[in-house]
């Protein structure tokens, strides 16, 4: 009783404004407020009056409802104190893997009037997924202008260039017999002939055959094959069938592991790997040895048909790295005039 008199008027004013609907009171105030026609002092005797209404009713609540009220009033903050740090020492602190972030990476050779592009970096230690931060990356190579024409000559130059073809044919010299001249040069009225095994014969010799072994290799320029890399991240990308990861450990080397993650990501169902290294974590190497789908590759080895051969493209941290600055190196370098074109003797 002796706190509640100590109460101020506008904490009992607050108390009664939860405990009254006040809508009917303030509704005719509203109305009159909104019309232009009121004067300041009709309003000003409205207020008073609906101040009076509060005093009269507050005089008139049991002394019972009042102690209710000030009771929820002076020990709620205190219940709330005390809630919350049983809660903070009862309850298990979120793993600092799923809410831990990526530092900003500096990317270089930045666009003035671009954006980076962001990726979510997973985890490979669980088969369920889970967002361990999100990774910028360059425009220039993640988000070139798709070029089909340029796809299209790096697939057909990597069909060809290791191509040898042994078709083999015999010329006239080569073919057994037609030593001696079938018939005399005149007097028999037949076209004139010299050997049996003429390329004009029946089993005779080949004019212009093909002639074994022959390679169709040949160099694409270089720069075409830059922009076929760069072109078939940005798809990957767009496609949404690239993922980053921060790293390869898995827990086992049991293949089953492998193939319920990439069930239960909606990867693949062919899937390429690559990592900054060629020596690969031995849980992932063994597991991937038995999933014919599934392949390890080292980022210096990544090309643009093995890139349309698996349906996604797994990338490590360290990987994106590496390519980045390889690709951004020749995008930017300004020697190339200066250079010396290909040949097969290029180290002499």
């Amino acid at each position: 009783m002796a706190y509640r008199n100590s109460l101020k008027t506008e904490t009992l004013d607050d108390l009664l404004r939860i405990y009254v609907n006040e809508s009917s009171l303030n509704k005719s105030l509203t109305q009159k407020l909104r019309l232009t026609s009121v004067s300041t002092a009709s309003c000003e005797r409205d207020f008073s009056y609906h101040n009076r209404l509060k005093m009269a009713y507050r005089n008139s609540l049991k002394t019972e409802t009042l102690d209710d009220l000030l009771r929820i009033y002076v020990n709620e903050s205190s219940l709330n104190k005390s809630l919350t740090q049983k809660l903070r020492l009862t309850s298990e602190p979120p793993p600092s893997r799923h809410v831990s972030t990526i530092p900003s990476r500096k990317l270089a050779f930045f666009p003035p009037f671009q954006a980076p592009r962001q990726v979510w970096v997973e985890n490979l230690d669980t088969q369920e997924e889970h967002k361990l931060g999100i990774i910028d990356l360059h425009p220039d190579v993640f988000a070139a202008d798709p070029r089909i024409d340029i796809i299209h000559k790096n697939m057909v130059w990597q069909r060809n260039y290791r191509y040898v073809s042994y078709a083999h044919t015999k010329t006239r010299a080569e073919v057994h017999g037609g030593g001696r001249k079938p018939w005399p040069q005149k007097g028999l009225g037949k076209a004139r002939h010299g050997s049996i095994r003429s390329p004009l014969w029946r089993g005779g010799g080949v004019a212009h055959g093909p002639r074994s072994p022959t390679p169709h290799f040949y160099m694409l320029p270089f720069y075409v094959r830059v922009r076929g890399l760069t072109s078939m991240l940005s798809v990957k990308l767009a496609q949404d069938d690239l993922h980053i990861v921060d790293s390869l450990d898995i827990p086992t080397d049991d293949p089953q592991y492998i193939e319920g993650l990439i069930e239960s990501r909606n990867w693949g169902p062919s899937v390429l790997i690559i990592d900054n290294t060629d020596v690969m974590p031995r849980n992932i190497s063994a597991a991937t040895d038995e999933v014919k789908h599934v392949n390890l590759m080292p980022v210096y080895g990544l090309n643009v048909y093995s890139m349309l051969k698996h349906d996604t493209l797994v990338l490590t941290m360290a990987a994106v790295d590496q390519l980045e600055e390889k690709l951004l190196f020749h995008l930017n370098r300004t020697d190339t005039s200066i250079q010396k074109k290909f040949r097969l003797n290029h180290h002499s």
